[in-house]
């Protein structure tokens, strides 16, 4: 797990784990109990979000979880690190001790049709197939780094290689950082939790003083 704090926002912890691994959740649970954050934004959908809290944070059972084949293979390239967990275990953790503490979790992605509009803006027919074709690719052969950290930045680069995936992946975090200077308009602690690929994106706008109105 990756941690940054912002000059310009000093009330911001952006907190980045690998996704998946078990290994992950106790020093991001420390973390957050450290900061002790008036709020949390995470880097979920609202419809994730509600669905990992009916499911997962506040049900008495599990539910079984299908995989695509693409996800079974990043499993598959991460287990050798540790336990792998699916759905992430950092968010479900997160949202459990949000729950527990009754502090207030913001779902930073865009919504369902938000996402769709995205992708067919940045993604178009050819870019689809080559993505497709790249995400086999790494399901037949999964990236084999040294370290899960690496794994995360790897996996991500095989699958959104291409200019729209990127661009794509881009409008997202941009979407996500909007948010920010509402919810930490009053200077409250807030702690915001993304996918560790996602981090140097996030911290990069989030750093630039133009990115929130851009």
């Amino acid at each position: 797990m990756i941690t940054a704090r912002f000059p310009n926002v000093p009330s911001v912890l952006l907190l980045a784990p690998v996704r998946g691994l078990s290994s992950e959740v106790p020093r991001l649970v420390s973390e957050i109990t450290a900061f002790s954050p008036a709020r949390i934004g995470i880097g979920l959908s609202s419809g994730e979000m509600q669905s990992l809290e009916t499911y997962f944070v506040t049900s008495e059972a599990e539910p079984i979880v299908p995989l695509t084949s693409n996800e079974t293979s990043e499993v598959r390239g991460l287990v050798r690190f540790g336990e792998v967990r699916v759905p992430n275990p950092s968010f479900v953790e997160v949202l459990r001790w949000a729950h527990g503490r009754g502090v207030p979790v913001t779902a930073l992605d865009p919504d369902d049709d938000h996402t769709a509009s995205l992708f067919a803006q940045h993604i178009g027919y050819i870019e689809l197939v080559r993505r497709t074709v790249r995400e086999r690719r790494v399901s037949r052969s999964p990236p084999t780094p040294s370290s899960p950290d690496e794994f995360a930045l790897a996996w991500d680069r095989e699958v959104a290689a291409g200019r729209g995936s990127r661009n794509f992946a881009a409008a997202r975090d941009l979407f996500l950082v909007r948010q920010v200077p509402n919810l930490a308009a009053d200077q409250r602690r807030l702690a915001i939790v993304v996918d560790r690929e996602r981090f140097d994106s996030v911290r990069g706008l989030i750093q630039s003083p133009s990115a929130a109105t851009a």
